[in-house]
């Protein structure tokens, strides 16, 4: 029973309650994984929070991660990170500590195909560049022949350096998680928290309104009433017109 329990609390010390764990694709696999986090946290703890999520991450507490992006506005705030596999879980536990989880959710883009495609470019492009060196061996070639084979040469570093950056970019999403973790305040986004303050602002504001609805509408109000008054006085004239024609009097 002692070893029982011990081997629990084990479990519970590596997998935290809130926590991801990280995703490494299988042998073979071309899967690049993503994270979404929403967690529920009082607006006062949001900023702390993403500070310490950052400096987890910059300080490579957990494995090697970057910033990607950081949020702050208020009742909510935001950090996207890429990170190892291994820190997923623990750089989570430490933005769910004391705080509620609202959603997560994982998934997982196949690159099979375009890391297929990139590596058969690479290839086309190497043998282009071998067969330029070959003609660039022949001693008939004129001046702008050279010329032109520069210039030719130049474009293939461009585009193998282009399709070499393609292939780490790929490689490194393969190699590490997309983590995207936001915070907010489920009661002052709602607003459900409730202050006089708060109140006397509203109502100040709504009778702002109404005047402002008052005096657009007085002029149309003014203009109406003679109208009225004229469609009335018109209608009276042709109802009792058709009724003298109806019942003549005898």
């Amino acid at each position: 029973m002692a070893c029982a329990v011990m081997a629990c609390s084990q479990k519970q010390q590596v997998t935290p309650q809130g926590a991801i764990p990280g995703e490494k694709a299988k042998a073979g696999a071309k899967l690049a994984y993503e994270h979404n986090l929403r967690i529920e946290l009082p607006s006062d703890q949001i900023a702390p929070r993403v500070l310490a999520v950052r400096e987890a991450c910059e300080s490579a507490r957990f494995g090697d991660c970057n910033v990607l992006n950081i949020e702050q506005d208020g009742a909510s705030g935001g950090v996207v990170v890429r990170i190892v596999p291994t820190g997923v879980e623990p750089i989570t536990a430490l933005a769910a500590k004391e705080g509620k989880i609202a959603s997560r959710s994982t998934r997982g883009e196949d690159l099979a195909e375009a890391m297929a495609d990139n590596d058969q470019k690479l290839r086309q492009l190497e043998a282009y560049s071998a067969q330029l060196d070959q003609f660039s061996q022949r001693k008939d070639l004129a001046a702008s022949d050279l010329i032109a084979l520069g210039h030719e040469r130049a474009a293939l570093i461009v585009q193998r350096d282009d399709l070499q950056r393609t292939a780490a970019q790929q490689q490194r999403r393969l190699d590490t998680n997309l983590l995207t973790i936001r915070f907010y305040d489920p009661v002052t986004a709602s607003g459900r928290g409730f202050s006089w303050g708060d109140w006397f602002d509203e109502l100040k504001e709504g009778i702002q309104d109404a005047l402002r609805m008052l005096a657009y509408g007085l002029p149309w109000l003014i203009l109406a009433l003679p109208l009225a008054l004229l469609w009335r006085w018109v209608w009276r004239r042709v109802t009792r017109s058709a009724r003298e024609r109806k019942h003549p009097t005898q």
